[in-house]
């Protein structure tokens, strides 16, 4: 039952690629391991379990380890998109496009010139 609440969560760390995923229900409670490449990943999934059982769920224990600490996800760059608009995404602030810009001079030469297909580093903040 606390498994089918749940399922939307359990899909999405399957889509993130979640490593060492473990998912077990123990008296009514599900118990969920893993480790997320990023610290980005790691909120997509908290942020799923919050939508499926509040802000303080009492059916679910999650604990979501992050590989890489060093940054705060990576972003392939798709058509249309500006660094303003992928600096919404990840930080809900446009003009912190500067940050992502400055973590990625070394493939970018020009904050206003990104290509489909990048692959570029979102620092921590």
């Amino acid at each position: 039952m606390v498994r089918a609440k749940y399922q939307d969560v359990l899909d999405l760390g399957e889509t993130l690629n979640i490593q060492n995923g473990d998912v077990n229900e123990k008296d009514g409670v599900l118990q969920v391991t893993g480790t997320a490449a990023t610290q980005y990943d790691k909120n997509l999934i908290w942020d799923k379990i919050k939508e499926a059982g509040g802000d303080n769920p009492s059916d679910i224990m999650a604990d979501i380890k992050v590989a890489d600490e060093s940054i705060y996800a990576k972003h392939t760059v798709a058509s249309g998109e500006t660094l303003g608009k992928i600096a919404k995404q990840y930080y809900g602030e446009p003009g912190k496009y500067q940050k992502i810009f400055q973590a990625n001079t070394d493939i970018l030469k020009n904050p206003d010139v990104i290509h489909p297909g990048q692959e570029l580093i979102i620092p921590n903040l």
